[in-house]
């Protein structure tokens, strides 16, 4: 594996003047957290998982995607089980786990108010995920987490929304070959409420290892 030949936005990046304001917050509240954009986790890998943005207790304060809450003690539990991780996840950046073949970014690379970024936000941070799409060049398959994801993974890389309808458990065939696969999001809420159990979310990475053999 080796490490990508570009870097995301730096730690002051002042494109977004709405998350610039809610991190300077932040830094004031928390000077012991991250609270910068939250850059990819992973070299060249076959499969890149994309979320939406880092969520503030969870990725915004340890530095890495969906580290320190619900949501990373599903995913990454999930990657141990499929071979994809090695290691112990804790947590923490600096638990020392390793990624075996997968990449994970955000679309969004800081955390947004209510988790909720603005479509200008959004648009504002695009170019770093066309980039990322570039260099990766062992890539065969997007995960998406969630239906936003899902839609600014098709922005970004110029395909119409109607053509590939986000659903769990799909997956789609992409003109440049890639297969773009679709889960829930795993946050505390979704598997709170049933609309995505650990069998479920297990079932997306089943369906997804014959892809990146």
């Amino acid at each position: 594996m080796t490490d990508l030949p570009f870097s995301g936005p730096g730690r002051d990046c002042p494109n977004c003047p709405r998350l610039v304001a809610f991190r300077e917050r932040h830094r004031v509240a928390h000077p012991d957290w991250h609270n910068a954009p939250v850059p990819s986790f992973g070299a060249d890998a076959r499969l890149l998982i994309v979320g939406l943005a880092p969520g503030l207790k969870g990725a915004n304060r340890t530095g890495r995607p969906f580290t320190g809450d619900y949501a990373g003690d599903l995913l990454y539990a999930t990657l141990l089980k499929f071979g994809l991780a090695d290691g112990t996840y804790r947590q923490s950046a600096d638990d020392g786990l390793r990624l075996d073949d997968v990449r994970i970014t955000n679309a969004v690379r800081c955390v947004p108010p209510e988790n909720k970024p603005e479509p200008s936000e959004i648009r504002s941070c695009r170019p770093f995920l066309i980039a990322e799409f570039a260099a990766l060049g062992r890539l065969k398959a997007i995960l998406a987490l969630g239906q936003l994801a899902h839609t600014q993974v098709l922005a970004t890389l110029g395909l119409r929304q109607a053509a590939y309808k986000f659903a769990h458990q799909a997956r789609h065939m992409l003109p440049n070959g890639l297969v773009l696969a679709d889960s829930y999001h795993c946050s505390r809420y979704n598997t709170n409420t049933g609309r995505l159990t650990t069998e479920m979310f297990e079932a997306v990475f089943h369906g997804l290892m014959p892809i990146l053999a």
